[in-house]
């Protein structure tokens, strides 16, 4: 409701400064023309944008510098749509009035959000809530320092309980181990903790409803932290089905709106890029041909999205027969980082090929590939199946997007 009011008030004095100050062109007409119908559109189209970007997720409240990027980029995304909108409607609204509506509609709601967190802030350290984090390995260390910048909200990190006894009085993020887990009640009254995070890893999860059974007699709140960790690759999520409480443990990198939004800028793209460098396409394709025996184009088997194989087109670069040696440049070092060996003096390469591959014109048949879907514009380089193989799971992540040319 702030955001709507500080936003309709930040458009009626830009109105004002277009008329005030001497900038600009002279105004026609309708150069400050504002009926209604433009202020239910400023409503319309800023609630909608402000909800697409998040900008009341509570994600965005723990870290000042990440809710006014979101806020200022929303602001000024919402500030072109609604150009855009009277472009087919009250055409002859000023430009200049525009420049000053962004400006204003941003610095109040900035100012707004500085003034709410300091007010906010004052009245959420009086209330200073305790937290007893139980577990102080990787997991509840990890939920200390993710706490650490809610300290304005009156949130304030007590300390740890380990199952281990040789942990007690070590500090870890800046908060020490206060005793052991079967000591949980006695810490709990004596450091007058009012919440308890329990963070133990998943071999002790077997303990929990124990656990929780003693601490229901503290008068304190009580959250699990399950301990996914080797799995969650990507952001978890949380959903209920009937009375199933289900935890996400991998979504779709990209949506269904931004992945066709994605492929339609592929193929517009990739369709216009055919034609435009067809005349270009003629002349490396003649060259390649007059360098060396051979095929024009080299398909390349690689890896795409989700795990599929499909042939990757290139201008053929070397000499025939070239690839059968390429599993043997694949190499493991000792600390187990896979490399791709590519010598600068291959002597597998063209000289045609060679100039190719500097300015990279070879692997622009791959807007054929981008073209029927295989590959994207931008995304990950496909790599080669030999090289898959020995890939590790946190490596895998790569496969969930669609693979790239850039």
């Amino acid at each position: 409701m702030l955001d709507m009011i500080l936003t309709t008030s930040a458009l009626l004095l830009a109105r004002g400064l277009r008329l005030a100050l001497p900038y600009g062109k002279a105004l026609n007409p309708g150069g400050v023309e504002m009926p209604w119908p433009v202020f239910v559109l400023v409503l319309v189209i800023w609630s909608f944008t402000l909800a697409s970007f998040k900008v009341y997720d509570p994600q965005h409240l723990t870290h000042l510098q990440d809710e006014l990027q979101t806020v200022v980029t929303a602001i000024a995304v919402a500030t072109l749509v609604f150009a855009g909108a009277l472009y087919f409607s009250y055409r002859g609204l000023s430009r200049l009035l525009y420049v000053y509506f962004l400006g204003l509609d941003i610095a109040f709601c900035v100012v707004a959000r500085l003034v709410l967190r300091r007010v906010a802030g004052s009245w959420l350290a009086a209330q200073h809530r305790r937290v007893l984090i139980i577990g102080a390995g990787s997991l509840g260390q990890g939920i200390a320092r993710s706490l650490h910048p809610c300290a304005w909200l009156g949130i304030e990190v007590a300390g740890y309980l380990s199952q281990d006894a040789g942990q007690v009085g070590q500090t870890f993020e800046g908060a020490c181990v206060l005793g052991t887990v079967e000591q949980a009640t006695e810490v709990i009254r004596r450091e007058q903790i009012h919440e308890v995070i329990i963070a133990l890893p998943v071999e002790y999860q077997h303990e929990l409803p124990d656990l929780v059974g003693r601490l229901q007699e503290s008068p304190v709140n009580i959250k699990v932290v399950p301990d996914y960790s080797e799995m969650v690759f990507f952001r978890a999520t949380l959903e209920q089905v009937g009375d199933v409480l289900l935890i996400g443990l991998k979504e779709p990198v990209i949506g269904p709106i931004d992945r066709m939004v994605k492929r339609v800028f592929d193929i517009t793209v990739a369709a216009l890029g055919l034609v435009l460098l067809a005349p270009l396409f003629a002349i490396i394709a003649l060259l390649v041909a007059l360098s060396s025996p051979g095929p024009v184009f080299y398909h390349s088997r690689r890896v795409g999205e989700a795990g599929r194989l499909f042939a990757m087109l290139k201008f053929r670069t070397m000499y025939q027969n070239a690839d059968q040696q390429e599993e043997s440049l694949i190499t493991v070092t000792p600390d187990g980082r896979l490399l791709f060996d590519k010598r600068q003096d291959d002597p597998r390469v063209t000289p045609v090929g060679r100039f190719l591959r500097r300015y990279s014109l070879d692997e622009l048949p791959q807007l054929f590939n981008v073209l029927v879907g295989e590959m994207s514009l931008v995304g990950p380089r496909p790599e080669l199946p030999g090289l898959v193989e020995k890939y590790g799971p946190w490596q895998r992540k790569r496969l969930g997007v669609p693979q790239g040319i850039t």
